[in-house]
This record gives structure tokens, sequence and C-alpha cells, in this order.
């Protein structure tokens, strides 16, 4: 029935296991749930594709947001709506300093909220900070999957293109990557009491060093859809699932 659906995601309003992997892509989730045992597509409306199933034991909802901060923040809200405890962000990112590679990847210890949607909601000095226990929980798991990886903290911003305003403002602040919804999730996460994390892999470097200088707004040599790229996805959709039930166990311990 209507009633039972969120409005947005069109997700059930009860029924959904507590633990989510959330993803940009909706073709993404489904490759992520492919990895679950017993999966099912739970809905499927505008971006948002919701699965369920189990990994390695564990109840998990694998759903996709699609592109930006305030698309994805409502389905960060719908899920906590729905009973969702903890959910960790897995995506790509662009590298912001040397010694990343693609397919690399990134766990994030915090973001910075240039988000387009969370400064709408408070301040901008509340910060967008990962739970501890996800980010060590992410970190074994990249060990004990011998996944290349770092941490440190990313860049949420909401504009994906270059553009005449200098990527450069954070230069010399030592962060890791950049990309476009974590910080949405790690404030959605504070404000309502969830678990929240994210693992992402490198898919390039940093955006401005992709422009064309005879294109300045273009995206110039920038390409996700590379082996070593694909490679790292990989990776990091077990380590994503893994900590997920590295998460779970702890609660219960």
């Amino acid at each position: 029935m209507t009633q039972d659906l969120l409005p947005v995601t069109r997700i059930p309003r009860t029924g959904l296991p507590a633990h989510a992997v959330v993803v940009g892509d909706p073709a993404r989730a489904a490759a992520v749930a492919a990895l679950l045992d017993g999966a099912e597509e739970v809905s499927y409306h505008r971006e948002y594709r919701v699965f369920s199933g189990s990994w390695k034991g564990v109840p998990v909802v694998v759903a996709s947001h699609g592109v930006g901060g305030p698309g994805a923040i409502l389905l960060f809200q719908e899920l906590a709506d729905a009973g969702v405890r903890t959910v960790l962000r897995f995506g790509t990112a662009g590298a912001m300093k040397p010694g990343i590679a693609d397919g690399d990847l990134v766990v994030a210890e915090a973001a910075v909220r240039d988000d387009g949607v969370t400064h709408q909601l408070l301040p901008p000095e509340y910060p967008a900070v990962s739970a501890p226990e996800a980010v060590f929980a992410l970190l074994r798991a990249a060990r004990e999957a011998d996944a290349p990886h770092h941490r440190g903290i990313v860049w949420t911003r909401a504009a994906f293109q270059p553009g005449l305003i200098p990527l450069f403002s954070y230069d010399g602040a030592g962060l890791a990557a950049i990309e476009m919804e974590l910080s949405a999730l790690l404030v959605t996460a504070s404000l309502r009491g969830l678990v929240a994390g994210g693992v992402l892999v490198i898919d390039g470097a940093n955006a401005d060093e992709l422009v064309d200088e005879d294109a300045p707004l273009s995206t110039g040599a920038y390409d996700p859809h590379r082996e070593v790229v694909a490679a790292g996805v990989e990776r990091g959709a077990v380590v994503a699932l893994e900590a997920l039930r590295l998460l779970a166990e702890g609660e219960q311990a």
C-alpha cells in the first residue's frame, strides 16, 4: 500500500536490515547486491535502487542515491526513517595529493561540507565526521583484502566539472580525495544518531588537472571506465560489505 512506502525513494517504512551500503550508480547497486546471498530488489524509483540480502550471515541493504548531495540526502533520511542504523558510502573519487593511485581506496575520516545542501540545514562550523568504529572497520577490511588504501579527510564538492573558480581553495590542506555526497551522509548520520563512514575508489586525479587549457569548462582526460578503476571497485565492494559485517559483529560483542 502507498502509505507503507516512504514518499521519495518508495522504500518500505519497515522491514529493512539495519546495515546499509550506499552507492551512486543504480547499476553499481545491482553489482554489489550480486555479491550477497539471497539478494532481492526491494524497490527502484528515480535514482534510488534498493536491494536486500545477506553478507556472511549479516542482513544488509544496498541502495543507490544518484549524483550529488541534495538528492542523496533524501535517501539517507529515508533509510533512517526505515530503521537503518549503519550506513557506509562506497563510491569513486579523485585523488587530491600525490601517492594515491588510480584504483586505490580512500577511507574517509571526515569531509569538507561543500556539498550544496547541508549548509542549508546547519551552520558551516558543524563538522562532518565518520564514526570512529566505521573508520576502523573499513581499514581492517581493506588490510584483510590486501587492497591498497589510504585514510584522510575528503572534500565533498557539489560541482563536478571544473569552472572558473580555482579548485585549490584547499591547496596545502592535506585532503586525500574529492567526491560529491559523503558529507551529506555524515551530517545526516550525526543528526539521526547513525553510524556512518565512507570508502572511495580513486578514478582519476583532482579535477583541475583534467582541464583542457583550450576548453576550461571541459572534463578533459577524465575516464573512470578503465580496468584499473574497475579492479578497485571490485575490491572496494568487498571491503565495504566486510566492514558492515565487522560493525554488526561489534554491536553484538
